[in-house]
Formats: structure tokens, C-alpha cells, sequence
């Protein structure tokens, strides 16, 4: 009998936060087809910012890849809030294959290590949804994100339907 990615969050001790609501004119996710969409997350807790700054200077490669998790929870909350929508009790078992990770890193100009910051949202997946958490993935360097945040990470996941 296989873990369901659920089980997989409660043996990890993570809880799933609620959605947060967006900040701006968007949706937390989208469906086309097959393929579900999720937003851009920032390293919220409880609806607050816990990773701020800039990798490079005031935040290090480690505490990076603990935001770009912090955000890979986010985006699964969403994730789960879809498949409950599309199809009630089935949660995120409808998650037949993580596509692709984009995350975006708030760096100094000369900050080279944004794959070792994004690992922590890529790590998550394959932890959670196993072989099928496998993606593939971009990692940009930026000079500032919305409300400071160190990290935002966005997802997109094919659904078993």
C-alpha cells in the first residue's frame, strides 16, 4: 500500500497553512487542461513574511533554501486547495507529476548560488510526491520581491484526472 502525499506532509510533521489570499489582481492557481498552475509563494507564516533580504548579504545559501521550502508549503496548500475543488476527497493524490519549479531569488549581483537556494522547494517535492515530484526548473536572480521577501517560488503540476 503507498504513502499518500498527505501522510508523506504528517510523517514530515508539516501542516498545510490555509491559502493566503493574493496580494494583488491574480489567482493562487489556475487550471488548464490537465495542468494546474500555482502562483508565485513567498515564505509566509500565518500570513506573515519570515524570510526577508537579500542572498548575498544579509541572508545566507542555507537560510535561503529554508525560505524557497517555506514557499514549496505554500504552493502545496494551494495545490491541495485545487485538487479539493476539482475533485473533493481525492487531495493531493490528484497530483500525477510536479512539471516544472521557477523559483526567484533576491540576490546581490554577484550572489552564483541560486540552484543551492532553490533546492529547498525542489527537495520538498521530490520528498512529498516521491518519483513523480520530479521537475524540471529555473532559478532566477532578481534585485527585489514583493514585500522583501528572499524567495518566490512557483509551480506547475500535472493532474491524474
Amino acid at each position: 500500500m503507498s504513502v499518500t502525499p498527505e501522510q508523506k506532509l504528517a510523517q514530515m510533521e508539516i501542516t498545510l497553512p490555509a491559502v493566503s489570499a493574493p496580494v494583488a489582481n491574480y489567482v493562487g492557481w489556475t487550471v488548464c487542461g490537465k495542468t494546474v498552475y500555482v502562483s508565485g509563494q513567498l515564505p509566509t507564516e500565518n500570513g506573515t513574511l519570515v524570510h526577508s533580504g537579500h542572498l548575498g548579504l544579509d541572508v545566507t545559501t542555507q537560510q535561503g533554501a529554508v525560505a524557497a521550502r517555506q514557499c514549496a508549503i505554500n504552493i502545496l496548500a494551494q495545490l491541495k486547495n485545487a485538487c479539493d475543488t476539482l475533485a473533493p476527497g481525492k487531495g493531493l493524490s490528484l497530483i500525477k507529476k510536479t512539471l516544472k519549479i521557477e523559483g526567484l531569488v533576491s540576490a546581490t549581483s554577484d550572489f552564483k548560488d541560486h540552484p543551492k537556494v532553490i533546492n529547498g522547494a525542489s527537495d520538498l517535492m521530490v520528498e512529498v510526491f516521491g518519483e513523480a515530484g520530479k521537475h524540471s526548473r529555473v532559478a532566477y536572480g532578481v534585485a527585489s520581491l514583493p514585500l522583501g521577501a528572499a524567495v518566490e517560488v512557483s509551480g506547475i503540476f500535472e493532474l491524474d484526472l
